[in-house]
């Protein structure tokens, strides 16, 4: 269904498999509605660069659509971390949201 997908799987396991390529798929599962999926490969791309905040972003999505809140909290926290260590402020901003969004409490 999706080319872009197929493209990307087909370098899994070769020189190019690395943070980048593994986002790349998570974010092609996330759009095809795949969130599991997404998942496995956002948690491959933050295990390869730990400090990777689109990544962390990504994922925390990803587990917030599956309804894994407090892996979802803990994803924007280690994003939050990895994107003060890199000076990335905007994302930092942004998982800063998402993340007290998800600690506030259900009524």
């Amino acid at each position: 269904m999706s080319s872009a997908r197929e493209n990307l799987e087909k370098l899994i396991g070769t020189p190019r498999d690395g943070a980048l390529l593994r986002y790349s798929l998570g974010l092609e599962y996330l759009k095809l509605g795949e969130p599991q999926r997404a998942i496995a490969h956002l948690r491959e791309a933050v295990g390869r660069d730990p400090l990777y905040s689109a990544a962390w972003k990504a994922l925390g999505k990803a587990l917030e659509k599956e309804q894994l809140s407090s892996e979802a909290l803990e994803a924007f926290r280690r994003g939050i971390e990895a994107a003060r260590r890199k000076g990335d402020k905007q994302a930092e901003k942004e998982m800063t949201v998402f993340a007290r969004r998800l600690e506030k409490p259900r009524s």
